[in-house]
């Protein structure tokens, strides 16, 4: 990455949950390698997220790190309120964070359930309505980052699968609602994707061999592809792509089980 490099972003504020490490890391710091100025979103891991600010500051850029519990609505409020305060105008909200209960669907238990639905579903309804609040007249983008899990079954995958079906319809919503506020709405079905995220699924080795065996590439996604993509949907270059979502996945989900 080019420290200091200008780019589409310039003088840009990004707010990209779940971006301690994973995809969002790698989002936060393409992001920022292109101009933006990043809030740093995490929970649990608050090492994680002070590299990733690091990272961030030493391309000339600024960082903002803020602990919240996506479940909490409360917390919702409070990452919002931080954002406005130290940078009072958002440009881009991207919706990366996402937890949920791996279980088969009669296993899945409604406190687990409740708890999918709450982090990956209803905070991006919550902080959608937040992020446009913040927004400029000149427009914003939302991005969120969903899965092929939304539309096809993946072991263990109930509850996740269930939301991310959510996060897609909120999408067709919100852009169709915020196209006369020219704030665009897209969404990233991310498949097969090589991070730490899908390590506590059970069975997830033999999953993972019969994905790279299915896959026609001869190469798995990984967090750069979405990085990528994500750039040019949140961009005026993507102006005309609204309320869709995108699959990247190498071409996975082309091909016949």
């Amino acid at each position: 990455m080019k420290s200091g490099a200008s780019g589409r972003y310039d003088g840009k504020r990004v707010l990209v949950t779940g971006s301690s490490r994973g995809i969002g890391r790698q989002l936060a710091l393409r992001f920022a390698a292109e101009g933006a100025d990043v809030v740093i979103h995490y929970f649990r891991n608050g090492d994680a997220g002070r590299s990733v600010v690091a990272e961030v500051e030493a391309m000339g850029r600024q960082a903002l790190l803020v602990r919240a519990n996506l479940a909490d609505e409360a917390k919702i409020d409070h990452l919002f309120d931080e954002v406005a305060a130290h940078f009072g105008t958002l440009d881009v909200f991207v919706h990366n964070a996402a937890s949920g209960r791996n279980r088969k669907a009669m296993e899945v238990d409604a406190k687990g359930f409740d708890w999918t639905v709450d982090v990956n579903a209803r905070a991006f309804l919550l902080g959608t309505q937040r992020a446009v609040g913040l927004m400029p007249s000149s427009g914003g983008a939302i991005l969120a980052v969903s899965s092929f899990g939304s539309q096809r079954v993946f072991p263990y995958y109930t509850s996740v699968g269930a939301t991310k079906a959510a996060i897609e319809a909120l999408v067709r919503y919100f852009a169709v609602e915020l196209a006369s506020r020219r704030i665009n709405a897209n969404a990233i079905s991310a498949g097969a994707v090589e991070t730490g995220a899908l390590e506590h699924f059970p069975e997830i080795e033999k999953t993972w061999s019969d994905i790279e065996k299915k896959i026609p590439y001869h190469r798995m996604v990984n967090a750069d592809d979405v990085a990528n993509l994500a750039l040019f949907l949140c961009s005026q270059e993507a102006e005309m792509v609204r309320g869709q979502t995108i699959a990247l996945d190498g071409g996975l989900t082309l091909l016949v089980p």
